[in-house]
């Protein structure tokens, strides 16, 4: 690829021995001061530090949640109760027993502002808002920065895989934007494991964005590893005239793509990890939450066997993966919040628990951090239909692993849950924390956008003091 001011060697990272040799001189571009930003990455570049972001489709409600109001009059703190966690004085929702269990295993951020108030994840898969840099293609999700940072053709696995399942604006928010579509996540196709049906609105709706949601991730039996090679020389022989005239670099990006592609299809490796039968029925059991699989909250809502859709990300972090995106569904609820949240938070708390003790018991849990949050929080008062209705200003967050010192909780509201009254952290402050826990100041590496001009990962966000 060429070079840019924040590019890392075909191996990976840059030496030290490089940056002596070189010294204060520029070299194609690549000056001092970019050589030491290379440098800072090579730690993460070499570790398998990876991230599992888990989207509540529709926008969780903070007071069935993470910050019940029991004092509040009836219209407000709703029919739910709320119970005690292993964090002294701290409560959470009555449907998440597991998570109050295991609360000090986790970081709970109840004052989580700045949403864009939109009903996709865009904002929960970069930190910016859809309209930030739309003119160059949109700023691109993590998943597609760390595909451009570490990402190598050798991989075993795709550094970025999206598996969300939600609304189809949900669905087309794992974007590599200006970054171009080198960086796109692989979007396998899981719906013969967890069928999540859509509104008639919203099948319009994903029709206009486009099919192009999966990749078919086994190797044709009629195609041959020989024959790939085969083509991929036959096609780099061809490509050569359009390679010197292209200016853009887009030829090179593209090569990097394919080279991924077919060493993924050829090793079979991700697949065998999309592939739940090779799992100990016993862990599926583990993975899988009560209820009747028949019986849905809404027809858009994911069955109790979704939870097994954090097993399935956990198998892809042991494959190689590097950022991987699930989502549950449907928290979108107007009407009967209530009844829905019993049988949707108990899908959360099942594979959200089992997750962080099974990567506890694999020895993996400081190196996979993992977050679990929607697009905005739910109104204060029900309304006349049961439900609760959007609210931008104000929702709830988790966090664990990666190294964090958990057991914390952050953030406080008003009686209503309705403001934050200290401590209002915002989607780039916990982007900065992530992106830290992966061994990356977002604040001081740069990615180049079309126009050839350095972009900060984050231009704004600060890590959270209470975890670092």
């Amino acid at each position: 690829m060429r070079a840019g001011p924040n590019d890392i060697t075909s191996s990976g990272l840059i030496t030290r021995r490089d940056i002596l040799r070189i010294g204060g001189c520029g070299l194609g571009g690549l000056t001092l001061a970019n050589l030491l930003r290379a440098d800072a990455h090579a730690g993460a570049a070499g570790s398998r530090k990876s991230v599992i972001f888990v989207h509540l489709d529709g926008g969780p409600p903070q007071h069935e949640t993470i910050d019940p109001k029991p004092l509040a009059p009836s219209e407000i703190r709703g029919p739910g109760a709320s119970i005690a966690t292993a964090l002294p004085g701290f409560h959470v929702g009555e449907f998440l027993p597991d998570v109050a269990r295991l609360a000090d295993k986790f970081v709970f951020i109840r004052s989580l502002v700045g949403s864009a108030g939109r009903h996709d994840a865009f904002q929960c898969q970069s930190g910016y808002t859809e309209k930030d840099l739309a003119s160059l293609g949109g700023r691109p999700a993590m998943g597609s920065v760390v595909s451009q940072l570490f990402g190598r053709a050798d991989d075993p696995a795709p550094p970025f895989i999206d598996l969300m399942q939600g609304r189809p604006l949900v669905r087309n928010s794992a974007r590599p934007g200006f970054l171009g579509p080198a960086y796109q996540p692989f979007r396998p196709d899981i719906s013969h494991l967890f069928h999540r049906e859509l509104e008639p609105g919203m099948k319009g709706e994903l029709a206009r964005q486009g099919e192009n949601h999966t990749l078919e991730l086994t190797l044709n039996g009629a195609l041959s590893a020989d024959r790939l090679d085969t083509r991929q020389g036959l096609l780099a022989r061809l490509d050569r005239i359009r390679r010197d005239l292209d200016s853009g670099g887009m030829m090179d990006a593209m090569d990097q793509f394919n080279q991924q592609a077919v060493g993924i299809l050829t090793s079979g490796r991700l697949a065998d990890a999309l592939d739940l039968d090779n799992e100990d029925p016993a862990v599926l059991q583990r993975y899988t939450a009560a209820g009747d699989p028949h019986s849905l909250a809404s027809y858009t809502s994911d069955g109790p066997l979704a939870s097994r859709k954090f097993l399935l990300a956990r198998r892809l972090i042991e494959a190689g993966a590097r950022v991987v995106s699930l989502s549950i569904s449907d928290f979108d609820t107007h009407k009967e919040n209530f009844p829905r949240m019993k049988q949707i938070l108990p899908i959360v708390d099942r594979g959200l628990c089992t997750l962080v003790s099974d990567l506890e018991e694999h020895g993996l849990l400081d190196d996979v951090t993992i977050v679990a949050w929607g697009e905005f929080g739910r109104t204060p008062n029900i309304n006349k239909n049961g439900g609760r209705d959007h609210w931008p200003r104000v929702g709830p967050c988790l966090l664990a692993g990666g190294g964090m010192k958990t057991g914390c909780v952050i953030g406080e509201t008003d009686r209503l849950a309705a403001e934050p009254r200290n401590r209002p952290v915002t989607y780039k402050d916990v982007f900065c924390t992530v992106y830290r826990n992966l061994g990356i100041d977002p604040r001081q590496v740069t990615l180049i956008d079309p126009q050839g001009r350095p972009q900060y990962v984050l231009d704004q966000g600060e890590p959270l003091r209470e975890v670092v």
